[in-house]
């Protein structure tokens, strides 16, 4: 039998619903869960997604206050639902990003994080996929420059990925959700962004 879209989604949630033992998850960040793990099919963002308390209702409340979401790439920033009107910004692909970035020999991510604290340092910052922004990020945030209404520190891969999530786990005062070890990704941080989303409905 062939399923209607919205089935297929709905089918796909009552899988995962079924799959997993949510007896020890926060009802707020339930969704954020199966929403991951609907776009990824990997059940391991059960155990190594953590979220500092209230994360998502500040996040929400941000959102309704017209904060932005500053992303690390601009696919992330393409994936995140526009029927809210939310303030998305991505520098990575500016032509001042690039230019500042060969000239001081460092990575585009890190030039754009610092470009978008400038300009938004109480915003909501996304990063799937640049350890180095999110490095970046917490420098920031310990130097005073940058209170973010939300850190979701997700980035996918090897070099500095453990030790970039470890240092936003270290600043206890700022809200944040981190996906420990070496999984993540824009998948996953879009996924995250839009259950935050959904749930302003």
């Amino acid at each position: 039998m062939i399923l209607q879209p919205n089935e297929i989604e709905r089918e796909s949630m009552r899988i995962i619903q079924e799959a997993i033992n949510d007896s020890d998850i926060l009802p707020e960040n339930l969704p954020v869960i199966k929403r991951i793990i609907h776009a990824t099919a990997d059940f391991d963002f059960l155990h190594n997604l953590t979220f500092s308390p209230n994360a998502i209702p500040l996040a929400r409340e941000a959102i309704l206050n017209h904060t932005p979401i500053i992303t690390d790439t601009l696919m992330l920033a393409s994936g995140i639902s526009k029927r809210y009107g939310v303030k998305i910004v991505c520098h990575v692909s500016d032509k001042e990003t690039i230019s500042e970035a060969n000239a001081r020999n460092i990575t585009r991510a890190i030039v754009s994080i610092e470009r978008s604290v400038s300009e938004y340092p109480s915003a909501i910052y996304a990063i799937g996929n640049a350890p180095t922004a999110l490095i970046r990020l917490c420098e920031l945030i310990r130097e005073g420059l940058a209170n973010p209404a939300l850190v979701i520190g997700v980035p996918v891969g090897f070099v500095n990925v453990i030790e970039s999530k470890r240092m936003l786990d270290s600043l206890s005062d700022i809200p944040r959700i981190i996906s420990h070890g070496n999984k993540g990704g824009t998948t996953v941080a879009c996924a995250i962004v839009n259950a935050i989303l959904y749930g302003l409905a």
